[in-house]
């Protein structure tokens, strides 16, 4: 399946907003349709960053670098925003988008070892030329805390069970191997889900470190935000979803004010709540892979 940009105009409208020049962002560049649409929308003295940790995405953005020179790209996670950005001499950005969890290319290459549709090597690094790959970590943790990670970011009730087995396994080289040893072991499968699902998405998450990266990169965002530049960021599951949710929900409400302290109350907020946006019934029917997404939009406040 080619890759498809979710939400693509929908995120691209708001990041854009009514602008046709500035710096702008795209904290994960992957096969770059929202970095080029973007482009297309901006004048001639704009400027694109893009950011990525895979190396085939970095391939096709170095083609991009040399098509259009507003364009850059970075080979970084997202989590080093600030800092690679001051790098540059940039201090402020118009507009930030992000694209969160794994492409389409990454889960039909068999060789990545991401899905459990595609049997191939168990790998799952979404930056695979560095750090261990889902087999190597897999034998080297505990069982104790392989549970806990596949019951907290898998949202799998049977953790202990599936953490059991896959320990008994021993060395597992291969996604279908994986696969196995979880459909054995879970006891009570999901309608129109393959028994291993969470805990493949447990296990990703915990070797990319995606959700630390989240909790790393928003705060960064809006630090680089200029007053009514726009942070808009996709997800696909509930644990994204809720960090980000959450995170402008904070830095959109005022604090509660303390009793018996005076009215007079410091404004804190730096974000303005803009949308929640989900796609379309004619996208999800393109694209089923877009039918877990939500886009999330908010806007820098006047500092």
């Amino acid at each position: 399946m080619s890759h498809i940009s979710v939400l693509l105009n929908e995120t691209v409208d708001a990041v854009v907003g009514q602008r046709r020049t500035g710096i702008f962002v795209d904290a994960t560049f992957g096969r770059g349709g929202h970095t080029r649409h973007l482009l297309s929308r901006l004048d001639h003295d704009a400027q694109v960053i893009a950011f990525d940790k895979d190396p085939q995405a970095l391939a096709e953005a170095a083609i991009l670098a040399k098509e259009d020179a507003r364009f850059q790209i970075i080979h970084a996670s997202f989590a080093e925003l600030k800092t690679q950005l001051h790098q540059l001499g940039i201090e402020a950005v118009d507009g930030i988008m992000a694209d969160l969890g794994v492409s389409s290319p990454q889960l039909d290459q068999a060789e990545r070892g991401f899905s459990f549709m595609h049997n191939g090597a168990l790998d799952m690094r979404m930056d695979n030329s560095q750090g261990q790959t889902a087999a190597e970590w897999l034998l080297n943790i505990d069982e104790t805390d392989l549970a806990n990670i596949i019951f907290k970011y898998g949202e799998e009730r049977y953790s202990r069970r599936i953490a059991k087995a896959i320990k008994a396994a021993g060395q597992i080289d291969t996604t279908a191997q994986l696969a196995e040893i979880v459909k054995v072991a879970h006891p009570k499968w999901e309608k129109h889900k393959h028994p291993a699902t969470r805990t493949f998405q447990a296990i990703r998450i915990a070797i990319n470190k995606e959700l630390d990266d989240v909790e790393g990169f928003l705060p960064q965002a809006v630090e680089l935000l200029k007053p009514s530049g726009r942070l808009a960021v996709i997800s696909f599951h509930s644990l994204e979803d809720r960090l980000i949710k959450q995170f402008i929900q904070q830095e959109s409400t005022l604090p509660e004010q303390e009793w018996g302290m005076p009215q007079v109350q410091k404004d804190t907020r730096t974000l303005k709540k803009l949308a929640r946006i989900a796609p379309s019934s004619d996208e999800v029917k393109q694209n089923p892979r877009s039918r877990s997404a939500w886009l999330r939009v908010a806007e820098r406040l006047e500092k």
